[in-house]
């Protein structure tokens, strides 16, 4: 298990990642397919008849636990990151548009597209658990610790795939304001997937010169995998080799927009999606998806560890340190009795992550607007069976000249707080990130990178 923070902190050290997708832009008012990702709604503000996406990528990595400035310290990284007593949060994301197009007729817009996603999450992990799982409890050299908590604590990897079909429809269109709906529908293409859940851990610790135990241990385990994730957790060329599998689920977005237009100008062309207000909300992700595959396994135990005569210290920790399966994990638990029945195959369903999400776009002078954002999860991150989301809000000033636009998002999400960015736009080229104002500033706990390329045209 070792492996899994050594991957994942070494991504913090690369800046390519970013917590929140496309942050400041997908709410600019030059509407396109990266607009629908946040309401399908908005499609019929296009400011053009059609629009082809060529690419898009963002990334992401936060955490609650190493900034910008322990990356340059002489600490080692696993030990900072099960430092203290706040559990240990971590979210490593990936979405990428691939080919799109959309297009409007009068007072229809339709588009269809293609994502991949890929995630790794580390879920409310107790730092003394994870400091013995992982470091052979540096952190505490001597000693024992008993830990009891009463939530799921979760390690997680998910890709997949989706195709999704955009309508859109303008209801009301007058002199001064207008009202649209829209919806998006999603085939789901799961691809690998890898969980471990340890819920209502309760158990003792013991560390004597770097020979960690545990014993008088009792927790609810989900041990699920699927896919190219069943058989190396940590392998990043693993979630992308397995990215697009069957289509096996379904998914959808609902939202509406209105619009307080602005003066008309003199060319009507130059009037197309100009407003003093813009404003919007969407259900997002309404939906889940099976997981299917001759390696496919789920299933509950009871982990119940105590003195035996052959382990009279109860399961060394030390034999997890070099794992990166959840098999292996199994295999270990099982053969050593800690564990009283097989692993069970079984198809499994993994449900997306469903959030509601608002926002208001006000011009404050002319070229000059400023965008406040909220998105609400309405599922637990805790719960085995659910990809996770992170509960956000952003604020974005931005200068739109029309084929220029630069923008800086300032958003606050619960796993890395507040974080500054900046991005721009030169007619379909995009380049921005959540988080570089605040990582040249300040001792930011999150990095990130986006950028794309969409032609419109007509």
């Amino acid at each position: 298990m070792k492996k899994l923070s050594i991957i994942a902190l070494a991504l913090i050290s690369y800046s390519v990642f970013s917590q929140d997708h496309f942050a400041g832009l997908n709410t600019s008012s030059r509407v396109g397919i990266l607009s629908t990702s946040i309401n399908p709604a908005e499609l019929t503000n296009m400011s053009n008849r059609f629009e082809i996406n060529a690419i898009g990528t963002s990334f992401n990595i936060a955490n609650n636990k190493i900034g910008y400035s322990d990356l340059f310290s002489n600490s080692s990284m696993e030990s900072l990151l099960f430092k203290g007593n706040d559990p240990v949060n971590m979210r490593i994301d990936a979405e990428i548009y691939g080919l799109g197009l959309a297009m409007k007729y009068k007072k229809w817009a339709f588009a269809i597209t293609s994502k991949a996603h890929g995630k790794m999450d580390v879920v409310d992990v107790d730092t003394k658990l994870g400091d013995a799982l992982v470091n052979a409890g540096l952190n505490s050299a001597f000693g024992a610790a008993t830990i009891n908590n009463n939530y799921n604590q979760r390690l997680n990897g998910t890709t997949w795939g989706e195709v999704g079909f955009t309508l859109s429809r303008n209801l009301v269109d007058k002199a001064k304001y207008k009202f649209n709906v829209g919806a998006t529908f999603k085939l789901l293409f799961p691809g690998s997937y890898a969980n471990l859940g340890l819920d209502k851990f309760q158990g003792t610790i013991t560390n004597n010169a770097g020979q960690v135990y545990m014993n008088n241990t009792t927790a609810n385990l989900n041990i699920a995998y699927s896919g190219g994730l069943a058989n190396n957790f940590t392998n990043f060329n693993d979630y992308s080799k397995s990215v697009f599998g069957g289509m096996n689920g379904f998914s959808g977005d609902v939202g509406v927009n209105f619009q307080w237009k602005d003066k008309p100008e003199t060319n009507p062309k130059k009037n197309l999606n100009k407003y003093k207000l813009n404003i919007g909300m969407a259900f997002r992700n309404i939906g889940s998806m099976t997981f299917k595959d001759d390696n496919n396994h789920a299933t509950n135990y009871q982990l119940d560890i105590h003195s035996t005569l052959a382990n009279p210290q109860g399961l060394n920790l030390n034999q997890f340190q070099n794992i990166d399966n959840l098999q292996q994990v199994e295999t270990i638990l099982i053969n050593q009795g800690y564990l009283n029945i097989t692993p069970q195959k079984k198809d499994f369903v993994v449900k997306l992550p469903t959030l509601f999400s608002a926002y208001a776009d006000v011009k404050i002078i002319s070229k000059l607007f400023i965008t406040g954002y909220i998105q609400q999860k309405l599922n637990s991150n805790n719960s085995n069976d659910q990809i996770t989301v992170q509960n956000s809000y952003t604020v974005t000033p931005r200068l739109n000249l029309g084929f220029f636009e630069v923008y800086s998002p300032w958003t606050h999400n619960e796993v890395s707080g507040m974080n500054g960015g900046i991005g721009f736009r030169v007619g379909g080229f995009y380049l921005g990130s959540g988080s570089i104002v605040t990582a040249l500033i300040n001792d930011t706990k999150q990095a990130d990178f986006y950028t794309g390329f969409r032609w419109a045209f007509l």
